[in-house]
């Protein structure tokens, strides 16, 4: 696998100066293609700020950020807009759903603004919708879901188009344990059909299932496990995930 994510020396400073915010502070870190990683700190800490510069959501103040070779400080607003569009799928915290649509239609609308035919764009909604567990519930509305469900519609609109890499942020943060078990079921699915996922989160208990942990602290990675296992509380049981506070 290649290095899909390649992060240099990256600083972002708010209110350059004397009362100057270093929300990240000479942060380097390269991700391959095909990992699995969680980004793991607590409110303040930058990670944030990282997951807003990984989905080109934001540019850094100082440093260099390479996705697939490519120089992000390079590149024009459009460009960014199509890397967001085509490379990366996003998945937050709120679902983000338009009430009055069907979860199919829901999943469908970033397609239609990406210009892709009714009955192709009809075909990767349902096979991403599918994909998330949801083959009987494409003419639902939000309203008829659960938070679980929502979500996994969320996750469908995010993969609909097969980008390279999923980032999600708190993903489960609006979720009961048993729904979060449920979406990070999705995630590790999507990780083991070669897709990169980034999970961004504060909960040491979810940042568990991914392979690899980044910790950050003040705007630093404060340590960065690679081959990560998963902890257990016997060979039989998985560890207890609870809803984030």
């Amino acid at each position: 696998m290649g290095i899909l994510v390649d992060i240099r020396d990256v600083s972002k400073v708010y209110n350059p100066g004397e009362n100057e915010v270093r929300a990240l502070d000479h942060v380097s870190v390269s991700i391959e293609e095909g990992e699995y990683v969680a980004i793991i700190g607590q409110s303040g800490s930058g990670k944030s700020t990282l997951m807003n510069l990984l989905g080109c959501l934001d540019v850094p103040t100082e440093g260099e950020y390479y996705l697939h070779g490519n120089n992000v400080m390079e590149l024009d607003d459009d460009e960014l807009s199509d890397i967001r569009n085509q490379e990366i799928g996003f998945i937050f915290q709120g679902f983000n759903l338009i009430a009055n649509l069907t979860a199919l239609e829901n999943v469908e609308l970033p397609l239609i603004y990406r210009g892709i035919g009714k009955n192709k764009r009809r075909m990767l909604s349902e096979a991403a919708l599918e994909k998330v567990g949801l083959r009987n519930r494409m003419d639902h509305k939000p309203s008829e879901m659960s938070g679980g469900q929502q979500q996994r519609v969320a996750i469908a609109r995010a993969i609909a188009q097969a980008p390279p890499v999923i980032l999600a942020d708190e993903p489960t943060g609006n979720l009961d344990s048993h729904s979060t078990w449920e979406i990070m079921d999705v995630l590790e699915k999507l990780y083991q059909e070669g897709r990169t996922v980034i999970l961004i989160t504060h909960n040491n208990e979810i940042a568990q299932r991914a392979k690899r942990i980044i910790k950050i602290k003040d705007g630093r990675i404060e340590d960065d496990t690679k081959d990560h296992v998963m902890r257990t509380d016997s060979d039989d049981e998985s560890p207890k995930i609870t809803k984030d506070p």
